[in-house]
Parts: structure tokens; sequence; C-alpha cells
């Protein structure tokens, strides 16, 4: 299993520090912005880890002394006990984009109405979750459903270490329940593909030939509420090679819509690139791999006639799924974490 090691930590913070004096570091702009952003990340942690330490050392303290109060500082280690998982939960993100921000795209899989309602409550879902972390998140494209919920949503999530940690839901999830669009009430079982890719900066790596490109423009329309769509002037990019597709129609412009449009092309070719890595590593390694979109679910949500969330990677399971649907992830996404650091996953 790994670990939070401060000493590692301090030791690399330390070579950042001495490369940060270095003349010339910032002549390569995009090499010295990732590497103070780095220092600055570790520099944080160590902070952390240091305040947390001198916390439980006081706790300590005042039990020795006084012990009719073991209670009392028993309830008040609980937070350290929360924020030492959290920093032990850092260690595990070492991939390249890990540490940054992620875009979240939900599509909606066979099944009508139904896949669209389901792909609407994962948004909602991922939303409460970014809320209960402190990350921002922002609505990119919403493609509302002919009767009730989304064809697809994209949004960004940002915070410290939003693609590693949502990287964990990447995959089709699955939908059991009485349905509320059935006349007869009956038992459906819906899907709904979560893509999640690193937000690259505006001067990232990844180039697009515009050769590769086929860009159609629509006119955006909205079913209404929170999903009312702002412009008529919509855009929707295909990359001919790979076939991905991306769409945007919430800004206020046409030429805004295809810059954000392109943005999150080059994350989900970045994610693309990320993954066929993971799948040779894999073969190298022999590990299990995830199964994506389109195959089996990594994920079931039964509502009915049973109440359980069960993710088939891990084995992971809680029997609480209003919770599980209000953004009560953490426990999914750190069995996960750990499992892919053992190697067990991909």
């Amino acid at each position: 299993m790994i670990t939070f090691d401060p000493d590692v930590v301090e030791r690399r913070a330390a070579e950042l520090e001495d490369e940060l004096q270095q003349p010339g570091f910032w002549d390569d702009q995009q090499r010295a912005a990732k590497l103070s952003s780095e220092h600055a990340r570790l520099t944080k942690r160590l902070e952390r880890y240091r305040r947390l330490q001198r916390d439980y050392e006081d706790a300590r303290e005042l039990a020795a002394m006084d012990g009719d109060m073991a209670s009392e500082i028993a309830q008040s280690l609980e937070p350290l006990r929360a924020e030492l998982a959290q920093l032990q939960e850092d260690a595990l993100f070492t991939g390249e984009y890990d540490a940054g921000d992620a875009v979240v795209t939900i599509q909606s899989g066979g099944g009508g109405t139904e896949a669209q309602d389901w792909a609407e409550m994962l948004l909602r879902m991922y939303q409460r979750w970014a809320e209960r972390r402190r990350f921002q998140t922002e609505l990119l494209e919403a493609s509302p459903g002919e009767e009730a919920g989304l064809k697809s949503a994209t949004m960004t999530v940002k915070g410290e270490n939003a693609y590693g940690t949502l990287k964990a839901e990447r995959g089709t999830h699955r939908l059991v329940r009485l349905s509320p669009y059935d006349q007869a009430n009956r038992r459906h079982t819906s899907f709904a593909g979560v893509i999640v890719s690193p937000l690259l900066p505006d001067d990232g790596a990844i180039e697009i030939d515009e050769d590769d490109l086929r860009i159609d423009t629509y006119r955006a329309s909205g079913a209404g509420g929170q999903h009312v769509n702002k412009t008529d002037s919509a855009v929707r990019i295909t990359h001919l090679p790979t076939g991905i597709v991306v769409q945007c129609q919430n800004e206020r412009s046409q030429m805004s819509n295809k810059e954000t449009a392109l943005k999150i092309l080059r994350s989900r070719l970045a994610e693309r690139a990320e993954e066929e890595r993971e799948q040779e590593l894999a073969k190298e390694r022999g590990t299990m791999s995830t199964i994506g979109f389109g195959g089996d679910a990594i994920r079931s949500y039964v509502l009915h006639p049973y109440q359980q969330v069960k993710d088939r990677r891990t084995d992971h399971e809680v029997g609480n799924t209003g919770a599980v649907l209000d953004g009560d992830l953490d426990g999914f996404i750190r069995a996960y974490l750990l499992a892919k650091a053992a190697g067990k996953v991909l």
C-alpha cells in the first residue's frame, strides 16, 4: 500500500526549490510553470502534515495530563484522521495530469428517456460530490433529452487532484429501478457512460491538425430550467482519425463555442493517449483492465428490488443508495485508487 512519506516529499520539494533558483529557469515557460506548480503543491502538503503532527502531539500531551478528557480528545482526533487519509490519498496520484483539473462528459446509453434521466442523475451526483470536495464546477454543454433528462453533458471540475481522483469514475454506470416513466411501473435497467479527461492549459502540448476536423454548427435549443442554452451558435467537432465528437453550445458566440470545444477535444485526446499508455503497462504487468463505455458496467446502482451500489472492479459496496446519488463517492474512489496502486485494476 502506498502511503504519504514526508521525507520523500521534503526531498522532492528541496530539489524543486533549488531548480527554481537556477538562472534561466523561466526561459522555458511551460516547464517552469509545471515545476513551480508542483513545488507549491508539495509545500502545501508538507505544511498540512506538520500541522497535523503538531495537533496530534498536543492531543497526546493533553491526554497524558488529564485522563478524564479521553473521550473529548478521541473526538477531536477524528478530523485529523480524515485529513491524514487525504494526505495518503494524495500519494496515489503519480500520473502526468493527476494533480490538475478535469473535464467530465456524461453520455446517456441505450434506453431512451430512462437512460437520459440517468445521465442527468449522474451529472447531479458529480456536482454534489465536487461541492463536498470544495471543487469548482462549470457546465460547458448540456444536450436535453426529448422528454426528460440529458443526452449528454460536459463540465469542468477544478481543484487539486481533480483529474487523478475522477479517473476512478471512467466507464459505464448501470442503474436498476422502477421506472417513473413507465405507466406499468416496471423495473428498468439504464446505462450511461462517464468520460474523464485532463483539462489542459491553452498552451498544452496536444496539437490538432485542422484537416482532421469536421466542424458542424447548429441552433442550440434547451428544455428550460437549469439547462436553458445561452446561444444559437452551437458547435460540434468530430476528430476524424479517432471518431471523438465534442460539442459546446453554452458560450455567447460561435467563436467562443468553437474554442471551448477545441479545448475539450485536446483534453479527450490527452485522455486517449494516457489510456493507451496504461493499457500497455497493464499488458506488461498482467493487470486486469477496467471496463470502458460500451462494455460491462464498472458500477451498478440498484434501487429495486433491494438497495445497493456496488463497484465490480473492487467489490466495494454501499447500501445507502441515496447518499451515493447525493455525492458520497469517496469510498468508491479510494477503493479504486488503492486497487490501482496495487496493480489490480487499470
